[in-house]
């Protein structure tokens, strides 16, 4: 099992002709608030300092890099996109980071003597992409005691409508996943603990106006139960066994 060769390939374009992935682009106003909200959600789901990290489907390195500057002792990104692979190599080195490295692998392909090497394993936005999602969620909390998991929020009903009708949602193969699907391949790979929580307001590529609007918006939307579950475009979750 494996990801798709497409997949794979559209991806490995995107490294080679806009230097990363669009969706790691700070070009946009959308993408930069987007993707701070996410990070700093990510980086607060645990403690990463002093953890062996391996960032699963880590695309050109932009979020791998981020958790080695917070203290991690070494953190390990894995991708089948070699052209990524190799901007994120670009990346660590650009800024000095020794704690980082970047390996070729599909998740469905980690050697088995990687197996409980890491303490916390993180898959940000990565199984709405992959043909076996529960496997994938079994094969990180094989590496790892713990899990953090990124997703786009599958009960939002225009994230779904934007999935199944946006050329780029659909040359990138994607499909999103409600919390409770991924809590129970998380449970089903062996966790003990899940628990998860909805962010962010600001659509990827929207326009200005709509970015702002929604920044200003989002700390009271995801504070409001109900609301925040189809609104909120992510949800974050963290797994330990």
């Amino acid at each position: 099992m494996t990801e798709t060769k497409r997949n794979v390939d559209v991806f490995d374009m995107d490294a080679a002709t806009s230097g990363g992935y669009l969706y790691t682009s700070q070009s946009r106003l959308s993408s930069r608030l987007a993707n701070a909200r996410i990070s700093s959600a990510v980086l607060s789901s645990v403690d990463f300092r002093n953890q062996r990290v391996v960032d699963i489907g880590c695309g050109d390195g932009s979020y791998t890099v981020e958790i080695a500057s917070q203290g991690a002792r070494h953190v390990t990104g894995l991708d089948p996109a070699a052209v990524a692979i190799e901007k994120g190599r670009e990346r660590a080195r650009a800024l000095g980071l020794e704690n980082c490295s970047f390996e070729t692998h599909s998740i469905y392909d980690v050697p088995s003597s990687l197996d409980e090497t890491f303490d916390v394993a993180v898959l940000r936005g990565v199984l709405h992409h992959l043909s076996d999602p529960a496997q994938a969620v079994a094969i990180a909390l094989r590496l790892a005691k713990c899990a953090v998991i990124l997703e786009p929020n599958g009960l939002n009903p225009v994230l779904k409508l934007i999935e199944r009708t946006s050329r780029y949602h659909i040359e990138h193969e994607e499909q999103s996943f409600t919390p409770r699907s991924a809590a129970s391949w998380c449970r089903e790979g062996g966790a003990r603990s899940v628990r998860w929580s909805f962010l962010g307001l600001v659509p990827f590529f929207c326009p200005d106006w709509m970015a702002k609007t929604g920044r200003l918006a989002e700390p009271v939307v995801e504070k409001i139960p109900g609301l925040r579950a189809i609104s909120c475009g992510q949800y974050v979750m963290v797994a330990e066994r």
